[in-house]
């Protein structure tokens, strides 16, 4: 196992001395995790079902109403008593710790939608009957799924770019400039209103469309330490050698613009999320029905007579973007030479 170096022990110490960042880091990772199995933790369908002797598992496969001796060949309703009855006959099922999913609607509420918090719905139900806090697991989920997946790409498509111009120069230095100037005032909720009255936007769509303009917030740093190491001795050294100039960037120059970029990931992590909850809330964001923490607001802003959705949303987007600062902090420090923490 390979030995972790004393620079990399030291920003490793710094990062666990920063306490609000170090359990900031531990609480959203668990969140995270949890947040992945959503579908075992509420769903409306059972987790496992014993009948006849027999296993089924109906979170992944179909299972009609025949298969428990009802009627029908559609897929078994399991929050329906009648089959209810018809497994207990004949065996049992485990149900999720949340008997709903996030576009579940609920025909029992005790109150007219939005209901309240009760014991059947710990955070109240919204203006359609669907379980709030299953909808705010999976919303959690998507939200920082798609972070994650818009701030790889964004990481991706920025270094690159920023490595050429910085590395190359000149010419090629000053086209990019101009076009980033151009590409950068283009409005990008303009092009999602223009797009969302022709297709229905989900989320590889936006998850595009932000990416064409995402990536810019790389380029910058990238760019910058790259203008200041082509110009070093080692670096002209390898070019005298003959190394290929993809050979030199990556493995001679990127490490030296590695610290910049880790340490703009959490903040660009908790922008992503806020686009995507922010387009949610305008509702060029994804399809109608889907969970979303911006269509949670957008409940809370429309039902202010039910102050729990406005309250559940607010917590939970504050809650997510202050971890990510935090940890984004903590990084920052962590890798700044001039800080050192006891």
């Amino acid at each position: 196992m390979k030995k972790i170096s004393k620079l990399n022990q030291r920003r490793l110490n710094n990062f666990r001395s920063n306490k609000r960042g170090y359990y900031s880091f531990w609480i959203f990772t668990f969140l995270f995790v949890v947040s992945l199995f959503a579908d075992f933790i509420a769903n409306e369908k059972p987790l496992l079902v014993r009948y006849d002797s027999n296993f089924y598992y109906p979170l992944f496969s179909f299972y009609s109403e025949t298969t428990y001796g009802g009627d029908f060949e559609t897929e078994a309703d399991y929050k329906d008593p009648y089959v209810k009855n018809l497994i207990e006959d004949k065996g049992w099922m485990i149900m999720p710790l949340i008997p709903y999913s996030y576009n579940t609607i609920i025909r029992d509420l005790d109150a007219p939608a939005p209901s309240p918090p009760s014991n059947k719905n710990w955070l109240g139900t919204d203006d359609q009957a669907r379980d709030v806090l299953s909808r705010l697991i999976y919303g959690f989920r998507i939200s920082v799924l798609f972070g994650f997946t818009l701030t790889f790409f964004s990481m991706i498509i920025g270094v690159s770019a920023g490595a050429v111009q910085g590395y190359f120069g000149g010419k090629t230095d000053l086209f990019f400039q101009r076009f980033m100037e151009v590409w950068s005032a283009i409005p990008t909720l303009y092009i999602l209103i223009i797009l969302a009255s022709v297709i229905q936007p989900n989320f590889w769509w936006l998850l595009m469309i932000l990416l064409l303009f995402s990536w810019m917030g790389y380029v910058g740093v990238v760019r910058a330490e790259f203008l200041r190491a082509r110009n070093f001795d080692y670096i002209r050294a390898a070019k005298a050698l003959g190394v290929s100039n993809t050979r030199i960037m990556i493995r001679h120059m990127l490490p030296n613009a590695t610290i910049a970029t880790v340490t703009f990931l959490p903040f660009s992590l908790s922008a992503s999320v806020t686009a995507l909850s922010g387009l949610d809330f305008l509702g060029f964001g994804l399809p109608p029905g889907s969970a979303s923490l911006g269509e949670m607001v957008n409940q809370g802003r429309n039902n202010l007579q039910a102050p729990w959705l406005g309250i559940t949303s607010f917590l939970t987007l504050g809650l997510m973007l202050g971890l990510l600062v935090f940890v984004g902090e903590a990084i920052r420090d962590s890798l700044d030479p001039r800080k050192t923490f006891n």
